[in-house]
């Protein structure tokens, strides 16, 4: 058994470390992460520490999780709530070394880096050891400034899309992709001439792009792609009911690591998740229109439209 008395000791993340043969968890611990080890499960050594003056610490750092890449670059995974990049829960992540025992990030201590730039990507985990090697991540799809107030029925928010996770450099940074995995072709559908309430549609573009889909009372939500400043934004200011929090109608904007050729836009009642077809730019935020989105004008690229079978 492993306890601390200390407040936020919590989210355990277990997995198997190659190097040293034992078992590693990371958990969150008030500002920082702990590492411990084990041989069998039972017995916990502690082992480091890490967190003090890196990344953002404006909120609650929560489930936490380690990600190895190619036997020598690993990724943490660290959830924060508040403190995101447009407020709110958000999933923040670091990058660099990890031997068993101590992680050694490779970004300066005052660098954050955001797994999604949306509103509403938050509590992300993966699944450990999944086949072929991959990283496959989902997040819950919602923010704690609105949580339990949006205008739904029934439920509170839902996951996210499943993503495969890939790491790639942009100057000196190493920065982590997420790309649509490949088991969310199997839904897709014959190709569609309008919007319905749950599809995917796949722009292809030239240079500066806008995307607006839009309701038959003027609900909208607006997609931008900056090309000369390497920028993806999107503005649900006007995207339906937003009254029920000041924090929902806001534009958020990612910044897109090099040129976009190709974006995937998944669309389902009340959520609208974009990513770069490479992955190095995604954005997830939920939209509640009181009727759906029925059109698509784009500028500067060209649309098809898929159905999504449910």
């Amino acid at each position: 058994m492993l306890t601390l008395d200390v407040p936020d000791f919590r989210d355990p993340k277990v997995f198997w470390h190659e190097g040293t043969q034992r078992w590693i968890v990371v958990l969150a611990v008030g500002q920082e992460v702990q590492f411990y080890s084990s041989k069998n499960l039972k017995e916990w050594t502690y082992e480091s520490s890490f967190g003090h003056e890196y990344g953002n610490h404006d909120g609650v750092w929560e489930c936490p999780d380690m990600l190895e890449f190619g036997g020598s670059e690993w990724v943490l995974l660290l959830n924060i709530n508040p403190g995101g990049p447009f407020g709110g829960s958000a999933t923040q992540y670091f990058t660099g070394s990890f031997d068993g025992h101590r992680f050694v990030c490779n970004s300066k201590p005052s660098t954050t880096k955001w797994m999604d730039y949306g509103k509403d990507h938050y509590a992300t985990v993966t699944f450990h050891n999944a086949p072929e090697g991959r990283h496959v991540a989902l997040a819950w799809m919602s923010n704690w400034q609105y949580a339990g107030v949006v205008p739904t029925q029934q439920y509170r928010s839902a996951n996210s899309i499943p993503r495969d996770l890939k790491i790639f450099k942009s100057g000196d940074e190493t920065i982590l992709a997420s790309i649509p995995s490949k088991e969310i072709n199997a839904v897709r559908g014959k190709q569609l001439k309008k919007l319905s309430n749950a599809c995917e549609v796949v722009v292809d573009v030239k240079g500066s792009a806008d995307i607006v889909l839009q309701n038959a009372k003027g609900e909208k939500v607006t997609m931008r792609y900056d090309e000369a400043n390497r920028t993806f934004a999107m503005d649900r200011k006007q995207s339906g009911a937003t009254s029920f929090s000041d924090a929902f109608p806001v534009e958020t904007v990612a910044p897109t690591y090099g040129a976009i050729r190709q974006l995937r836009i998944f669309i389902d009642n009340c959520s609208i998740e974009a990513f770069d077809s490479e992955g190095k730019m995604v954005m997830t935020n939920l939209v509640f229109p009181t009727e759906p989105y029925n059109t698509i004008k784009v500028k500067g690229g060209k649309a098809k439209i898929y159905e999504l079978k449910m």
